[in-house]
């Protein structure tokens, strides 16, 4: 390296990391993921910080899936969509996704933080304004630092806020306006108020775009996410979401929403036009997953009913949770070190669970963050209960 001293700084700053317990480890899965997955060491614990919300990463029927669309479509496009990226395949994972979200038209990327980074420079300059949410995920954030419009943003899930913001930008001049929210904020299992969002806009002719990424396949009677649970299905402007979560935890992402935003898209957004397209096997699991998601609602009741019990017990133990009627379930520890301790005991009592703390999550807002899946056995949860209890005793943070 030609800057030694770049390197003694990097040097310092991970040593800080390390002495403060703070310092992100990743763990090694050698298994296929599941509700149960092995380590590196061959030891098997339970699964609870995993997307993997139906359960269906190692699922049987979309493995051979994708084996067969790999015999069938090849392995990858080599090429982004504009050039000689786009099979048949892609077109109807996009129609699919239209109708099971109440979407006129849908656009494909390699993931929904392209599809967020790409989103608000595709559609609006300098004349617009963008209204967003204080605890939107960073590739909300990230997109709109791309976009030259007006930015204001207002306080988590505050409709009042909203309202004021909105003020703001209408008094501005902005031409268009779009707020821009999370259908469920990622670390606090909060689900939006998304059609008081939807009346707020209508109120002052803006328009609504809400990331989905933890709430399709979640949400909703059919799974369909944050709108139907909210009773706006069918009434929505543009949501982004995700492949690699609920959907079979692969990888790729989505807008959908009219007609002519997505043909918008299509021309101007970066990361669509300069990135490859999905992996074909990809787009034919995932339409096998809507197939599955229409023929049935089994795997969505079933994670809603778990995260139900998971949450029940946790409070029965005297725990602080955030969030609410979701499957992510964070439990509230405050102190970064701490969380990490915590973390690391309920890996030796066989629970893998990772703690979250800043830049992630706000300064002294330091959690534990679990996720539940269909997946689950009713007796996996109440280890985990158990294993909780037992761990955060010994750490004094219950009695």
């Amino acid at each position: 390296m030609y800057n030694p001293e770049f390197k003694i700084r990097l040097q310092s700053n991970l040593a800080g990391l390390q002495a403060a317990g703070l310092f992100k480890q990743e763990r090694y899965i050698d298994t296929p993921q599941f509700s149960q997955v092995g380590l590196k060491d061959g030891s098997q614990v339970i699964n609870m910080c995993a997307n993997n919300y139906l359960g269906l990463a190692n699922n049987p029927e979309l493995m051979q899936t994708a084996k067969d669309a790999i015999d069938r479509w090849g392995y990858g496009m080599a090429s982004v969509r504009f050039i000689c990226g786009t099979q048949t395949l892609h077109q109807e994972l996009e129609d699919r996704l239209s109708a099971f979200l109440g979407m006129e038209d849908t656009i494909l990327f390699g993931s929904c933080y392209d599809a967020n980074g790409g989103l608000f420079e595709g559609l609006l300059d300098a004349n617009d304004a963008i209204v967003s949410d204080s605890l939107n995920h960073a590739s909300i954030i990230d997109g709109v630092r791309l976009c030259k419009a007006a930015r204001y943003r207002y306080a988590n899930n505050d409709m009042v806020d909203l309202e004021a913001k909105l003020k703001e930008a209408k008094a501005a001049g902005a031409r268009t306006i779009l707020i821009s929210t999370d259908g469920v904020f990622s670390m606090d299992g909060i689900v939006c108020q998304l059609d008081v969002v939807h009346q707020l806009a209508e109120k002052y002719g803006a328009i609504v775009h809400f990331d989905d990424s933890h709430s399709t396949g979640v949400l909703g009677k059919r799974g369909r996410g944050t709108h139907e649970h909210c009773g706006i299905f069918g009434k929505s402007d543009i949501t982004t979401g995700t492949l690699g979560k609920a959907l079979g935890g692969a990888s790729g992402g989505y807008i959908s929403g009219p007609k002519e935003v997505i043909a918008q898209l299509r021309q101007k957004a970066r990361p669509y036009l300069f990135s490859n397209s999905i992996m074909p096997a990809i787009a034919a699991t995932t339409i096998k997953v809507i197939d599955m998601l229409e023929a049935s609602t089994e795997l969505v009741e079933t994670v809603q009913s778990n995260a139900t019990y998971f949450r029940k017990g946790m409070e029965q133990c005297g725990f602080n949770l955030a969030g609410a009627n979701h499957a992510i379930v964070p439990v509230m520890i405050g102190d970064a070190a701490l969380s990490q301790q915590l973390s690391a005991r309920l890996l030796e009592l066989g629970v893998y669970a990772m703690g979250f703390f800043f830049p992630v999550v706000p300064r002294e807002q330091a959690r534990i963050r679990t996720q539940i899946s269909a997946a689950h056995t009713q007796q996996q949860l109440d280890r985990a209960i158990d294993a909780f209890a037992q761990a955060s005793r010994e750490l004094g943070i219950i009695k």
